[in-house]
């Protein structure tokens, strides 16, 4: 039995040449499409460079110069509707979008999308996109931001580019796109499924229920299977037919004409109404899944062959036939022609170089810097009229709520293209009070209440940045995130590094976190584990412990993702939002001065904090640990330990160097973490400690750490028993400083009766 490759390929000449073309149902002509000849001509032959470049991509992989099968064969059809939008209609696809990308690139001159699409799956250092990282769909010159494994993880994002065209321009932003531009994203009938798509296209059909604009057309490229999982018969339309907010329309996607057709209206319609489209797109998939998918496992011969007959090329090969636009043997030299050439440039493209150092790879993963591009503003802002209800406070030392509710009024004063989206941060202000009054100075463009859906709210802020906006997205509780951690992970923080840097999404995602709140329990409200952050390579974790250091590493946050692109996490605890003492009631040694902008001290990126400098003992910690020491240092001190307390404040990337430098003239070590025993930085900086051990002059033996339980935290006073506590870090300290005496006494003992 030939394989699916040869069976393709060899079915199409001999069906073009012997008349046997599947019956379109169709009436349509080219022109009733808004087709010229030489436009359907054009079509085909972007569908045949996508078909060969799948056949070929195989035939490359056999030769060990291939690395990703999965492609576009049956889904040429996407081809038509590419050509409805402009080029600068930002496009999020999913991996069956060869001919929509080839059909884009014919908008924009000196494009070569034949050449770099096998470079990418030859995963050369030279293919334009990924420099080799991956086999991604992506232009910056097309507007297609990349993509790798899409299973509508893109959804979310495109719904917040599409949200982003109408706010930018109402903002002191200089927006990528134009005011009159349309979001186009694909996905499959499989995706459609994945929560992450119900949310995104829900949250679309959300904000045009409520008249907000939404130029958006979903294509759901329906092929009837999910790698081997079938969809049932009218599954999608049933879904998404009747959804409020949604205009639905259906084409034949093995029909340019139909497609090309429908999707003018689609396009014409998002573009005039500034609501979004659901465009159910019929087509098939042949060649399996991927090469490596053995298709006849989960489908018998004669339905692969009823499949294969419905190829998408026969049916534009029928339409120029049928239309007298060109002979069959004309359709076949097209053919035949697109795949000599194809194989040319796949030779070439096979032998070229690839990344083969670390640091190559490396370097796109950290964005460039780059000089913000904004206007300036139209109004600015009068500070003395900011702050007016503040007056008779604004000298007074506040707590960490309010710090940080004043920095981010100042952050988006001084910041016209900073928007602040998340759930009830508009007129309640936050479940803290955190944004209190930021709806009120700057309006609902700039404070956005979301729908309950963090996927959306972080896709949101995505989409923003994609269109020259700084979103500062806050998800209300830290566990809350990992509804959505995939939208930070697999969505925010690759996009530098699968483009060369070309596209970036700098935000501020704060997150209300960690343990130690009175009255509440569970995982939810009450979590202390940020782990999820610390394995995503590129991302900041700041977390401050007192609203002095809250305030200037906020700022610093906003620069790093203002001028140097990055994606940062401000986690902030939320025990000590409004805590005001230290030691004792009414000493108000937690609540702190806000400093503006004109008089700021930066803390900048990985800059600890220290209070002391004794040497016999060392505290590494952070947020509620850095606190809970502060108290524990005055117990110590009392019982003549002394001691120096570093605040790590930054947590990803951990300063190590600066870290073994606080501590090298220190005895003895303690490392209090806060979070559970498993699974928390404790682990990283106790490695850290012994990897440097030469500079540091505790021994191994002086060095130890206090974490939390690993458990869930319990409601009321049984969660203080899982945490560490004031008196427990006293505990450890002394144990930890006395056992080392103690050990280095009968050490000597031991030396001297020797």
């Amino acid at each position: 039995m030939k394989d699916s490759n040869t069976r393709i390929d060899e079915q199409f000449v001999s069906s073009v040449l012997a008349g046997d073309l599947p019956a379109i149902d169709s009436l349509l002509t080219p022109e009733s499409a808004g087709l010229s000849s030489a436009e359907v001509v054009d079509l085909f032959e972007t569908q045949v460079m996508s078909r060969h470049l799948d056949l070929q991509s195989r035939l490359m992989q056999k030769k060990g110069q291939s690395f990703y099968t999965i492609g576009s064969a049956g889904h040429e059809g996407n081809a038509a509707y590419a050509k409805a939008f402009r080029h600068d209609d930002m496009a999020f696809l999913h991996y069956r979008s060869g001919a929509f990308v080839i059909q884009r690139s014919k908008q924009v001159s000196g494009q070569t999308p034949l050449y770099d699409m096998l470079l990418s799956f030859a995963a050369s250092s030279e293919d334009p996109v990924s420099g080799g990282r991956h086999k991604v769909l992506g232009s910056k010159d097309l507007f297609i931001p990349p993509q790798t494994s899409t299973i509508a993880s893109h959804l979310p994002k495109a719904m917040g580019a599409a949200y982003s065209v109408g706010l930018a321009n109402k903002l002191d932003a200089n927006p990528v796109m134009k005011d009159d531009a349309v979001i186009v994203c694909n996905f499959g009938d499989a995706s459609a499924n994945h929560s992450t798509a119900q949310g995104a296209i829900n949250a679309a059909a959300w904000a045009s229920y409520q008249s907000s604009p939404m130029p958006i057309v979903f294509i759901c490229e329906d092929n009837g299977i999910g790698i081997s999982t079938p969809t049932p018969n009218g599954w999608i339309k049933a879904n998404f037919q009747h959804k409020p907010g949604l205009k639905y329309l259906s084409c034949n996607g093995l029909d340019v004409l139909d497609t090309h057709k429908t999707a003018q209206e689609a396009v014409s319609y998002a573009r005039r109404t500034r609501k979004p489209v659901f465009l159910h797109f019929h087509t098939v998939r042949l060649l399996g899944h991927a090469g490596s998918d053995s298709e006849f496992v989960y489908r018998d011969a004669q339905a692969i062959a009823a499949i294969e007959r419905k190829d998408p090329l026969l049916h534009t090969a029928g339409i120029l036939i049928d239309n007298g636009i060109l002979t069959p043997q004309q359709v076949v030299d097209v053919y035949q022609g697109v795949k000599a050439k194809v194989a040319r440039i796949a030779d070439y493209a096979g032998q070229r170089p690839r990344l083969e150092q670390a640091e190559h790879v490396l370097q796109s993963l950290v964005p460039q810097p780059q000089a913000p591009n904004l206007p300036e503003p139209a109004n600015p802002i009068d500070r003395a009229e900011l702050f007016k209800h503040e007056k008779h406070n604004l000298d007074k030392p506040q707590h960490l709520a309010k710090l940080i509710n004043w920095a981010l009024i100042d952050a988006m004063a001084d910041n016209g293209n900073i928007v602040m989206c998340g759930e009830d941060i508009g007129r309640k202000g936050g479940v803290y009070n955190v944004t209190s009054r930021l709806i009120e100075k700057f309006g609902s463009p700039r404070v956005i209440n979301t729908l309950l859906d963090e996927q959306s709210i972080l896709g949101l802020a995505i989409g923003l940045a994609h269109n020259g906006l700084l979103p500062i997205p806050e998800i209300q509780f830290l566990a809350y995130v990992h509804n959505a951690e995939d939208q930070i992970r697999g969505e925010a923080a690759t996009l530098s590094f699968f483009s060369r840097g070309q596209y970036t999404n700098p935000m501020v995602i704060r997150i209300a976190g960690l343990a130690y709140q009175k009255g509440f329990g569970g995982h939810f409200h009450n979590d202390n584990s940020f782990a999820v952050f610390r394995d995503i390579p590129g991302i900041i974790v700041a977390n401050p412990s007192n609203g002095a250091d809250a305030v200037e590493m906020l700022r610093e946050c906003v620069r790093l993702a203002q001028e140097e692109q990055r994606v940062v996490v401000f986690l902030e605890p939320i025990a000590l939002y409004m805590t005001k003492d230290l030691h004792e009631t009414g000493d108000g040694l937690w609540t702190f001065p806000y400093v503006e902008p004109a008089k700021a001290k930066p803390i900048k990126l990985g800059e600890l904090g220290q209070y002391g400098k004794g040497k016999e003992l060392a505290i590494i910690t952070y947020g509620n640990g850095y606190y809970l020491s502060r108290q524990a240092e005055k117990m110590l001190a009392d019982a003549g330990i002394k001691t120096r307390v570093i605040d790590l404040r930054w947590l990803a990337p951990l300063n190590e160097k600066a870290m073994v430098e606080a501590v090298k003239d220190c005895k003895h070590i303690l490392v209090v973490d806060e979070c559970r025993k498993t699974g928390s930085i404790s682990e990283a900086i106790l490695a850290a400690l012994v990897e440097h051990q030469q500079h540091i002059s505790a021994p191994v033996s002086a060095i130890s750490r206090l974490c939390a339980e690993d458990s869930f935290i319990p409601l009321g006073s049984a969660s203080y028993t899982v945490l560490p506590s004031k008196e427990s870090i006293y505990e450890a300290a002394t144990a930890l400083v006395k056992g080392d005496k103690a050990k280095s006494g009968k050490g000597a003992k031991e030396v001297e009766n020797a």
